[in-house]
C-alpha cells in the first residue's frame, strides 16, 4: 500500500470516528434539550390547569387545552412527586398512536385530591431530531467525500517530487559518471532529502571508482608475479636433476600457485558481477551451451565412470556468454567432483527450469551456508567461491537458485 493510501486511510478513519462520536453527542444533546423543553411545556400546562380551576371553579375539559390530553383520577394521596415520563399519545385527528411525553402531579378541587396526568405528542420533536440527524449524516458523507478527493489531489501533487526522486534512484547506475540531477521543490523536507541523496550518490560513485581501480590494479599486480612464479616452476619441473622429494614439493607449490590464481580471478569476477560491469549480453541457446559443456567435461565424466542422462527442451536466454560459461563450468565441476565412482548425473532443461542432479555424499548439504563465500565441504580442495559465483550470476539476471536433497541425489535448480 502506498504512503498516500496509508495517509488517506488513517485520515478517513480518524475523521469518521470523530464525526460519529460528535454526531452521537450532538444527537443526544438535541434530544435532551427537546425533552427538557417538553417538560417545561408540561409544567406550564399543570399551572394552567390550576389557574383554570381557580378561575372557573370546575375541572377543565379536554377541548380547553388544545391537543393536550388531560386525565383526572381521584386519589387518597395528599402529595405526589411531580414526575415526567415517556408514554403513548393517541392522535384523534390522525387516528393513530404516537410517541408522547407526560407529566404527573396532584391538585385539589372541592376538598378532593386528584392525580392529574397531562400528555402531549412528541411527533414534532422526533421529526425535528430525525431531520437534524439526517442533515448531520449528509454533512458527514459530504465532508468525507470532499476530504478523500482533496487528499488525493493535494497528496498527488505534494508527493510528486518524492516519486520523481524514487524513479531517479531506481535508474541510478553507480558506474555512470554523470551526477544525478535533482530539482528543487517548495517542501523543505524534500529539499533536504534531495541534498542528502545527492551527496550519498556522489560518495558512492567515488568509492566505487576507488574500489574498482584498487581491484583491477591489485588483480593485475598479483597476476604478474604469479605468472612469473608459475613460469619459474615450469622450468624447475623440467629439470632432470631433481629428486622425487624436490619434484613433489615443487608440484605442491605449483598447485597452490594455480589455486591462488583461480582465487584471484574469482574474486575479481565477483566484484565485476556485483557492480554490473559485465554487459556483453546476447541471446544464448542454452540447449546448445549445455551440449557443448557436456562435450568439454566428457573426459572427466568417463574417468569416474559416471552415468549421464539428459532431457533437453528448447530454451534461449539473453545473458552474457562469459557468465553462462562460468555458471555451467561450476555446476558441472561440482556435479563431477563431489560424485563417487560409477555415480549418476541427471541434467534436465525445461522452459522455466534447469535442474542438475548428482549422486554423492548421502547427506544433505548445509543449506544456510551453501552459497556463502569460502564455504566448502571437508573434502573440497576448491576456492569455496564456485557456488557463490553461481548464486551471484543468478541474482544478477533475477533467476532463482535453489538446492534440494531428494532420493539420494543433490539437486541444483535454476528457475528462470
Amino acid at each position: 500500500m502506498k504512503l498516500a493510501a496509508h495517509y488517506n486511510k488513517a485520515s478517513i478513519i480518524i475523521t469518521l470516528s470523530v464525526l460519529i462520536i460528535g454526531g452521537l453527542i450532538y444527537y443526544y444533546a438535541i434530544r435532551y434539550i427537546a425533552t427538557n423543553q417538553l417538560d417545561r411545556d408540561l409544567t406550564e400546562e399543570i399551572d394552567e390547569v390550576k389557574d383554570y380551576i381557580n378561575l372557573h371553579g370546575q375541572l377543565p375539559k379536554q377541548v380547553d387545552f388544545d391537543e393536550d390530553q388531560t386525565n383526572f383520577t381521584p386519589t387518597n394521596l395528599k402529595t405526589i412527586p411531580r414526575r415526567f415520563f415517556d408514554t403513548t399519545y393517541y392522535n384523534d385527528k390522525e387516528k393513530r398512536a404516537e410517541a408522547g411525553r407526560a407529566v404527573e402531579g396532584i391538585i385539589t378541587f372541592n376538598k378532593i385530591n386528584y392525580k392529574v396526568t397531562i400528555s402531549e405528542s412528541k411527533e414534532s420533536t422526533e421529526y425535528l431530531i430525525q431531520l437534524v440527524l439526517l442533515i448531520t449524516v449528509l454533512l458527514v458523507v459530504i465532508l468525507l467525500t470532499v476530504l478523500f478527493i482533496t487528499n488525493r489531489l493535494i497528496l498527488k501533487g505534494l508527493w510528486k517530487p518524492f516519486y520523481k526522486l524514487l524513479l531517479q534512484l531506481q535508474a541510478f547506475d553507480i558506474s555512470n559518471q554523470a551526477e544525478m540531477t535533482i530539482n528543487q521543490t517548495k517542501v523543505d523536507e524534500f529539499n533536504e532529502l534531495n541534498t542528502v541523496i545527492q551527496q550519498m550518490t556522489k560518495k558512492a560513485k567515488t568509492d566505487f571508482q576507488y574500489v574498482k581501480s584498487f581491484t583491477e590494479n591489485a588483480s593485475h599486480e598479483m597476476m604478474t608475479p604469479l605468472a612469473v612464479v608459475t613460469s619459474k616452476l615450469d622450468t624447475l619441473i623440467q629439470d632432470e636433476g631433481l629428486n622425487a622429494k624436490q619434484l613433489t614439493q615443487i608440484t605442491n607449490i605449483y598447485s597452490y600457485i594455480n589455486r591462488l590464481s583461480r582465487l584471484n580471478q574469482s574474486l575479481l569476477l565477483l566484484v565485476k558481477i556485483d557492480n554490473n560491469l559485465i554487459k556483453d549480453e546476447e541471446l544464448i541457446d542454452l540447449k546448445v551451451a549445455l551440449l557443448d559443456k557436456i562435450q568439454q567435461f566428457n573426459e572427466l565424466i568417463q574417468g569416474k565412470n559416471l552415468k549421464l542422462t539428459t532431457h533437453f527442451e528448447d530454451k534461449s536466454i539473453y545473458v552474457s556468454k562469459y557468465l553462462v560459461d562460468i555458471l555451467l563450468n561450476n555446476l558441472f565441476s561440482n556435479a563431477i567432483k563431489h560424485n563417487y565412482e560409477g555415480g549418476v548425473i541427471d541434467i534436465e532443461l525445461m522452459y522455466n527450469e534447469l535442474i542438475i542432479k548428482n549422486t554423492g555424499e548421502k547427506l544433505p548439504l548445509m543449506h544456510e551456508n551453501l552459497f556463502a563465500r569460502f564455504y566448502k565441504g571437508k573434502q573440497s580442495e576448491g576456492t569455496g567461491l564456485g557456488l557463490t559465483l553461481v548464486k551471484n550470476i543468478c541474482d544478477h539476471y533475477k533467476y532463482r537458485l535453489s538446492y534440494h536433497y531428494f532420493n539420494d541425489k543433490h539437486e541444483m535448480i535454476i528457475s528462470f
